[in-house]
């Protein structure tokens, strides 16, 4: 018994063209795409890059050409003097403390709200939640004077309190948890209510543990936005050895001659925990987003 070739018909060319068209297309924006990635890299890795080699320069020869980007006299003097004329020890401690007390509170506080706008009843949740995005939209810069009346009738300035409590309510992570945790299946919920779990014990034994993703990236980005804060800790934050890694820099620039390669290597020092900080998590930092839903 002998098999006969089918002749393909014109809908089976049509859909393999358009198959062939879709394969070409989608090779064409894969390279658009890694062609734009390539680009943003280079735009943020040059002025690192031109810092890096600054840094390692003598200040005699950055003054003859700056923009030269090598060096016939490398070394490390510059961080040496960096490290031993400014208080940068300190900075580090005080930039590490407040950051890491601004995510802890940061977690605990937003997560807490955006539990209670999905799963709880109680008059005016819209608005609450209507006010809380619309905090998104409230540039900080609006609400420093009255802050700084607050905490200054609070006696918290010059404090690292100072620094945290503002950071607490953070629109953005209340939003990443409230889409998070309104993507947990409600039976998980329903099941432990009929358990007898109280919220609480439904919001830390159920929600938390699968709330990770979101935990993950809320955190990662505090830290990072706390780490870079700038003009409220040149607000509150008084004594130099209280001050942070973004406003002890800002106090090297100033003065009659600048010390470029002692600016520049202070610079890199304090971008240094940053870039570690991304390069160890950045997987978790893609998986949070995603998995929130954000755009």
């Amino acid at each position: 018994m002998t098999a006969t070739a089918v002749p393909a018909t014109g809908t089976d060319r049509r859909g393999a063209r358009r198959s062939g068209g879709s394969v070409e297309a989608g090779k064409a924006f894969n390279r658009l795409a890694a062609t734009c990635l390539t680009l943003f890299a280079l735009i943020w890795l040059v002025p690192f890059l031109w810092a890096l080699v600054t840094s390692l320069r003598p200040d005699d020869e950055i003054a003859q050409h700056p923009m030269r980007p090598w060096s016939n006299n490398w070394n490390i003097d510059a961080y040496r003097s960096a490290w031993e004329s400014s208080p940068l020890g300190w900075w580090y401690v005080n930039s590490f403390i407040i950051s890491t007390l601004t995510v802890v509170f940061t977690v605990i506080v937003c997560s807490m709200a955006a539990f209670a706008l999905v799963h709880l009843g109680f008059r005016g949740k819209v608005a609450v939640f209507g006010l809380i995005l619309a905090g998104l939209m409230l540039p900080t810069e609006a609400l420093v004077l009255p802050q700084f009346m607050e905490f200054r009738a609070l006696h918290l300035l010059g404090t690292y309190w100072a620094m945290v409590l503002p950071a607490v309510a953070l629109p953005v992570a209340v939003f990443v948890f409230h889409a998070f945790i309104k993507g947990i299946p409600i039976a998980l919920i329903e099941a432990a209510r009929l358990d007898g779990a109280s919220w609480w014990r439904i919001y830390s034994v159920v929600v938390m543990p699968l709330c990770r993703p979101a935990m993950s990236a809320v955190a990662i980005l505090t830290f990072i936005t706390s780490w870079n804060a700038f003009l409220w800790p040149l607000l509150v934050l008084t004594h130099v050895k209280t001050q942070t890694i973004p406003v002890g820099l800002s106090g090297l620039i100033g003065g009659a001659a600048i010390q470029y390669a002692e600016t520049m290597a202070s610079c890199v020092l304090g971008i240094l925990p940053l870039l570690a900080v991304f390069l160890l998590l950045q997987r978790q930092i893609a998986q949070g987003v995603a998995n929130t839903g954000i755009k």
